[in-house]
């Protein structure tokens, strides 16, 4: 294929904006990839690398045959995903889930793209929407800058449309009592790494868990400002101490339920458990699993000190609360993820109402996709609907005179069912329907790959 001249302009470097260069500078065309870090930073990150995460090191399961995500996985490495590719690489031990060395993992990512000859790589504020004389896509993400965000809500007539994310704790494993807990899978499955036992446990009973609760719920915890006041919590990623506050067990059947764990210490069935999951490849870190939270750092310390197990624990990360951005893309955008109003520039990311990292990063995956083959002038069929690619963006761009537009993981409700045959039981006919649905899905998506 002999090279395209014509620069494309990508506004972010974050997951989403660095799939999108990869694929585009995949099919030889150059790429304009604008960074406003570290010149200007914001209020999550912590580094000057591309891609970095910020709020977890999952990408959650990785299984493609029971998990929706695990067939997002799936599909992207079909499509030559970067942030799949250095998502294997950095794998650390999680159970059935993929998880990275966080750092590791961007440090690849930013390799990456600022190796490759046909990315050049600005570390500039883009404040205005680009010029008709490019194609571009924003993948400004969660954190899309003040100037750059009134200017996308000028040009879209949206509502300043908006939801708070909430950070984890992460802990030094050195400070966690492991007399106390103990490693653990949930009924001991095995991950993708092989590891049997990727998570620590922290056991409390009956008298520590309605302790921990009372303690969660009277704390402290940071202010909205007034213009804040309005904006919701995304509803897969709410902080512990809302939920605790919608009933005294309900963390027991979330992010602190027991099932399938023991206690080897005393063989008995704990009351409640807290989860910490490995947060980088030395394993001198973890992560508090599900425990996002917005408590002052203070009484952050105090109240997670009250987990047995963690009683001396020290805190590489505390929690913390930020706005996420994002525009409403069922009115906006076209089935091409192309703005309606400005068809040369694309949406890509968190933006677009999507939420996680992975499928962050398969909206920038299909951007780059979608704009490479504009540009070249290469007729593609559309993305068939029975793919976990193609349900994200029925999602993000269809019916558009929905009322109540919010962002949202990829899941099985999203993706066409099979009608199949009678089944024995309930539990079958749900493993035997996720698998066809995959089988069905990558066959459909090497399809339209060749096409």
């Amino acid at each position: 294929m002999q090279l395209n001249n014509k620069e494309i302009i990508i506004i972010g470097g974050g997951l989403a904006g660095c799939e999108a260069a990869w694929q585009v500078a995949s099919r030889k065309i150059p790429v304009i990839l604008y960074e406003m870090r570290p010149n200007k930073k914001t209020d999550a990150h912590i580094t000057d690398s591309l891609a970095e995460l910020v709020c977890s090191n999952s990408f959650r399961s990785d299984d493609m045959y029971n998990n929706a995500v695990g067939l997002l996985h799936a599909e992207m490495r079909e499509l030559n995903s970067l942030i799949m590719k250095c998502a294997d690489l950095n794998k650390i031990p999680a159970g059935g889930a993929l998880a990275v060395d966080r750092k590791a993992f961007s440090q690849s990512v930013h390799n990456a793209i600022m190796n490759n000859p046909l990315i050049t790589v600005i570390n500039e504020e883009f404040t205005n929407l680009p010029s008709n004389s490019y194609n571009a896509i924003i993948a400004t993400g969660p954190l899309t800058s003040n100037t750059l965000a009134l200017n996308i809500i000028k040009a879209t007539g949206n509502d300043n449309l908006a939801f708070f994310d909430a950070i984890a704790p992460i802990v030094y494993k050195d400070s966690i009592d492991m007399e106390v807990a103990w490693f653990q899978s949930r009924y001991d499955k095995i991950g993708t790494t092989g590891d049997e036992a990727a998570y620590i446990n922290c056991p409390l009973n009956k008298e520590q868990y309605n302790f921990f609760v009372t303690s969660l719920i009277n704390a402290n915890y940071t202010t909205f400002k007034q213009w804040e006041k309005d904006t919701p919590y995304f509803k897969s990623c709410m902080p512990i101490e809302v939920i605790a506050k919608s009933g005294t067990n309900t963390l027991r059947f979330g992010p602190m339920k027991p099932i399938g764990l023991t206690n080897p210490h005393n063989a008995l069935k704990p009351y409640a458990v807290v989860q910490l999951r490995q947060d980088n490849a030395s394993a001198s870190l973890y992560n508090i699993v599900g425990f996002q939270t917005k408590m002052k750092h203070k009484d952050q310390v105090d109240v997670l000190r009250t987990i047995p197990g963690l009683t001396n624990a020290k805190f590489a990360r505390l929690g913390g609360l930020h706005r996420n951005t994002f525009i409403n893309s069922p009115q906006i955008l076209d089935n091409e993820l192309r703005f309606k109003k400005i068809p040369n520039i694309r949406f890509a990311g968190q933006i677009t109402g999507v939420e996680g990292y992975v499928e962050s990063a398969a909206i920038g995956l299909l951007s780059g996709i979608f704009v490479a083959n504009e540009q070249l002038n290469l007729s593609k069929l559309k993305l068939p609907d029975t793919t976990a690619l193609g349900s994200l963006i029925n999602h993000i761009t269809r019916d558009a005179n929905k009322k109540e537009f919010q962002p949202m993981n990829i899941n099985y409700g999203l993706i066409p069912s099979i009608e199949s045959i009678k089944y024995k039981s309930k539990k079958e006919k749900k493993v035997v329907t996720r698998k066809n649905i995959a089988i069905r899905a990558i066959k459909d998506i090497k399809l339209w790959q060749i096409s």
